[in-house]
């Protein structure tokens, strides 16, 4: 890497001269931050700035962390062990995201200390080659270290070299969409292989009856589960949208015909709708959840192409919903049970793990696979959003320095000044996690 002016002769962080400060002024008087300005240079930067870490995790630490990671997957394995597969997934989703960025740091020249999974207090450590390499207490995620990531990292003059602020536009670019790209190449794995091996999920022409509500319309009138809708009020139906329009479209109080295939056999019912109370508008309710789609057999050179195909639309649909999730307006709507729509409803670790209890149940391996892949795509897409501490707010910063650099002049934007822009998304994610975990724990 190639740097346009003297590490040490950069300004410190607090000089006047705005946009031109990398590095803290080496010599400077020890001015020490007290710790709500050390968590915020942490949570901005990733990792920790103490200049010795220490060599093990305590003994208390260790003790602790340990009974909380075992006391995790005991109670996960007793309430069902999908969700220790789900959450070992989710660990090894955590591990390779950061994986793409300390090899891409390393491929760059810049200088990568610590490698974790989790956060807080160590739990366990060994340092090779001048890295930490480690497990914390808190399971919530995982962080690489990569000294130097914006002018509020203190970093030894002798190593300013191979700081990430020092690297050129597109390597820094490089390393921090890294973790992103390694979600979309496990989504796409994830997804070829179902594919290539189980097959594809499609609409198969047939309306089949996943699940009957008790003491409705539909079971009164005799369905089942398993049973081939042919008709509805006369008209032939071969998907389940086709069938919810006929039933919304029906005023309550109506009765319909419902002609029907069970065991090969053809059966004709009738049954009464009722309104249904989700909604204020009249609309007809019979207490059924159709389905029109099933497995279907895809070749290993067609599953190389629907799979990434269908993960492009994918990606679309999470570039366009997660910034309704994050609207602040619609997560308070969640919270005091105004808004209803799914869409836009936060969700937490906790919900992903009920959820693939009964995807495991329903669909086994495969049904995991895609719900992992689901997952990395969204965790992918949101990550990069131009966010602070997302990866997308230091894509951001540094698409900045880049269009602020001048003849050979390079620009850096004082981090500093960001940090009340920071805070503010950090409220921000924090009010999204804790509404997200009180929907998923308190309504389920």
């Amino acid at each position: 890497m190639t740097n346009d002016t003297d590490a040490n002769q950069f300004p410190s962080a607090g000089n006047e001269e705005v946009g031109n400060e990398p590095g803290y002024q080496h010599g400077a008087p020890d001015l020490r931050p007290g710790r709500f300005e050390r968590v915020k240079v942490e949570v901005v930067s990733g990792g920790t700035q103490s200049p010795e870490a220490p060599a093990q995790a305590t003994p208390q630490s260790m003790l602790v962390g340990t009974l909380a990671w075992l006391a995790l997957f005991v109670v996960l394995a007793i309430i069902s062990p999908w969700m220790v597969v789900f959450v070992l997934g989710l660990a090894v989703s955590i591990m390779l995201h950061e994986l793409g960025h300390f090899w891409t740091a390393r491929r760059s020249g810049m200088k990568a200390t610590q490698f974790f999974l989790g956060f807080g207090p160590r739990i366990w450590s060994t340092h090779r080659n001048g890295v930490e390499y480690g497990v914390r207490a808190i399971p919530l995620g995982g962080f690489v270290k990569i000294i130097g990531m914006t002018n509020v990292d203190e970093v030894a003059p002798e190593d300013e070299p191979y700081t990430y602020r020092q690297g050129s536009y597109a390597r820094r670019m490089w390393v921090i969409t890294a973790g992103s790209a390694m979600h979309m190449i496990i989504a796409i794995v994830l997804v070829v292989s179902v594919y290539a091996g189980r097959g594809k999920v499609d609409e198969v022409g047939v309306v089949r009856l996943a699940a009957v509500t008790d003491n409705s319309p539909a079971s009164r009138a005799g369905l089942q589960v398993g049973d081939v809708v042919r008709t509805v009020g006369g008209t032939a139906v071969t998907t389940s949208t086709a069938m919810r329009s006929i039933l919304a479209a029906t005023p309550p109080g109506s009765s319909l015909v419902i002609e029907i295939e069970r065991q090969g056999q053809p059966i004709t019912l009738e049954a009464t709708v009722v309104q249904n109370e989700a909604v204020a508008a009249p609309r007809g309710f019979l207490g059924v959840s159709p389905t029109s789609v099933d497995w279907v057999d895809v070749s290993f050179a067609d599953a190389l192409v629907e799979g990434p195909r269908d993960l492009v639309t994918g990606v679309g649909q999470a570039i366009t919903g997660i910034p309704k999730v994050i609207n602040p307006v619609n997560v308070w709507g969640h919270l005091m049970g105004t808004n209803t729509d799914a869409t836009s409803r936060p969700g937490t670790i906790v919900g992903a793990t009920r959820i693939s209890d009964d995807i495991g149940d329903y669909d086994g391996w495969a049904g995991m696979m895609f719900l992992f892949a689901s997952l990395n795509v969204s965790v992918g897409v949101f990550n990069m959003f131009p966010l602070l501490p997302l990866d997308g707010g230091h894509a951001a910063i540094a698409t900045y320095e880049r269009i602020r650099s001048r003849r050979g002049k390079r620009y850096y934007a004082d981090v500093n000044k960001l940090m009340p822009v920071a805070a503010l998304c950090i409220a921000l994610l924090a009010f999204m996690f804790l509404t997200g975990l009180y929907l998923d724990t308190v309504k389920g």
